[in-house]
């Protein structure tokens, strides 16, 4: 048998992130060779990731980032189980390496097969499922591109945004992180009335309906009234509409005007956890 020094189960820990008594465990199962030992421990994750395969991990953390040019940024997720491990300073490291990684690519699945350290994403998400013991999975993958891109994440890294301008403007910088913090604030379901579904406007239109019948209007007056209340459901579900929150006198259009009146909101991403 290989005698096993410290020096080299710390070696293994820091390439896996594997506890120290499972690197050395690994280490003796592989009578000191340190690929087979890196295997063993892959192969546990394997097998732990097959056992919580339909565990919940509705926790984790959602990081935004954004690319040397500001023009294009992209969210990612890393979920688990619990907000114990959600808060674990070696998973939102991970969180933030992976989140620079998937700037690279433009899709969930061709994220998951780059090769993070000499093996796929999707096998470190195995490797690190066994390591923590709990589910680990990347959620959501969320790019986008503008002319300038900037980006948001909330305290607690539970709420990431992206938002699209259609310049780099003077200012610019301060008016996509503010754009960016309304959405992380307020939740909008699409950017402008127009990209909001037909499904969602006309589930409105008869919501409004109901209530009307109920208050008792008449019924040939049930579509112009609706139309109205469509309208106000417009202003505050989505992004350019919505009352600006450093400033509910101007919408969030108008707060962009004003940094420079030519100056749009082009799009956005959110992600949410937990």
């Amino acid at each position: 048998m290989a005698k096993i020094t410290a020096a080299e189960v710390n070696k293994l820990r820091k390439a896996t992130g594997a506890g120290m008594m499972d690197c050395k465990k690994a280490l003796v199962e592989a009578d000191g060779d340190f690929d087979k030992a890196i295997e063993i421990l892959r192969k546990k994750g394997q097998k732990v990731a097959a056992k919580r395969a339909d565990r919940d991990s509705s926790e984790g953390a959602a990081i935004a980032k954004v690319n040397d040019k500001k023009t294009e940024g992209v969210i990612i997720s890393l979920n688990c189980e619990t907000d114990f491990v959600a808060k674990n300073e070696s998973f939102v490291a991970l969180a933030n390496e992976l989140a620079d990684l998937a700037l690279g690519h433009d899709n969930k699945d061709s994220f998951l097969s780059a090769s993070y350290n000499g093996i796929t994403v999707e096998e470190k998400l195995t490797e690190q499922t066994g390591v923590i013991g709990e589910k680990i999975e990347i959620g959501s993958f969320e790019k986008l591109s503008a002319p300038f891109v900037g980006s948001y994440i909330h305290a607690g890294n539970k709420i990431a945004t992206l938002v699209g301008l259609s310049a780099a403007v003077n200012g610019a910088v301060d008016a996509a992180k503010d754009v960016a913090m309304q959405a992380a604030a307020m939740n909008p379901i699409a950017l402008n009335e127009s990209e909001v579904d037909q499904e969602t406007i006309d589930k409105e239109i008869e919501i409004a309906k109901d209530q009307l019948r109920q208050e008792g209007k008449p019924e040939a007056m049930l579509d112009n009234i609706a139309k109205g209340k469509l309208n106000r459901f417009f202003k505050d579900n989505t992004l350019v509409n919505q009352a600006f929150i450093k400033d509910s006198k101007q919408s969030v259009s108008q707060y962009v005007k004003s940094v420079n009146s030519d100056l749009e909101v082009t799009g956005f991403k959110r992600v949410a956890l937990g």
